[in-house]
């Protein structure tokens, strides 16, 4: 590799706020902000969503709304549906 090209890959925790869940992944994120985990100083990013809370990979999908644009039509024209 040539020298002094390549950004610095570290190890970073991933802070979920959604879950309260904390991962440690190799990543070249520069940031100021570090945390204690494990014993270890890491650099630390807080995240909204990852794997451990996103609705698609937890099996806790929402169902659509009752006042959805599909709800809408078939209340007003339910009835008039061929039989």
């Amino acid at each position: 590799m040539k020298e002094n090209i390549h950004p610095n890959y570290q190890k970073v925790v991933f802070h979920d706020t959604a879950a309260d869940v904390y991962f440690v992944i190799g990543s070249t994120l520069q940031t100021d902000r570090t945390i204690e985990h494990e014993g270890k100083i890491y650099p630390y990013l807080p995240i909204d969503i990852s794997s451990a809370s996103h609705p698609q990979y937890t099996g806790k999908q929402r169902a659509a709304k009752q006042e959805g644009q599909i709800a809408k039509f078939n209340n007003r024209f339910g009835s008039l549906r061929s039989k």
